[in-house]
């Protein structure tokens, strides 16, 4: 599997891009500055680094990670859930790091916040094997909330009030 990722080379996600790297397959960073693993694409800020990580990604995987993990985890089921993209969205539960989270999504659902066709948008599982089953085997089983066309213009339409 080729990687396409934040652009780090440190931590979590820095051995990661460097072990998949070594592997063989192709590593594309995306990163406003400093030093990646592979290709590098720079952007210009985080809102177009998102984007263009999400246009090239065929599917989203979150690790153990802190603030900007769990913010781009919940932009990308976000977008799903409003009909973006159609992508599986998998989530590493390694050793439960993320049962909380979980737990609050179930409670989400659970007080009429979060829609139960809703909550299957994101696929998690204990081990990557498992997860990747996991994640091949996703069919989008929710309503979306806009329309996708609503999703592909180009430029922003100004009218006049």
């Amino acid at each position: 599997m080729d990687l396409i990722y934040g652009g780090g080379s440190i931590g979590l996600m820095g051995l990661v891009s460097q072990t998949v790297y070594e592997g063989g397959s192709h590593v594309l960073g995306n990163q406003i500055s400093g030093h990646a693993v592979g290709d590098v694409l720079i952007v210009s800020d985080m809102h177009e680094r998102k984007a263009e990580m999400a246009r090239r990604a065929d599917a989203f995987i979150a690790l153990p990670g802190g603030y900007g993990t769990m913010e781009e985890l919940l932009e990308v089921i976000t977008w799903a859930q409003l009909g973006i993209h159609h992508k599986p969205v998998g989530l590493l539960n390694t050793d439960g790091y993320y049962d909380c989270l979980l737990g609050l999504l179930d409670k989400g659902v659970e007080e009429g916040f979060i829609k139960p066709s809703s909550r299957n948008i994101l696929v998690s599982a204990n081990t990557a094997s498992e997860l990747i089953q996991r994640m091949e085997d996703y069919i989008p089983l929710h309503d979306q909330v806009a329309p996708t066309s609503s999703w592909n213009t180009e430029e922003p339409r100004i009218t006049d009030s």
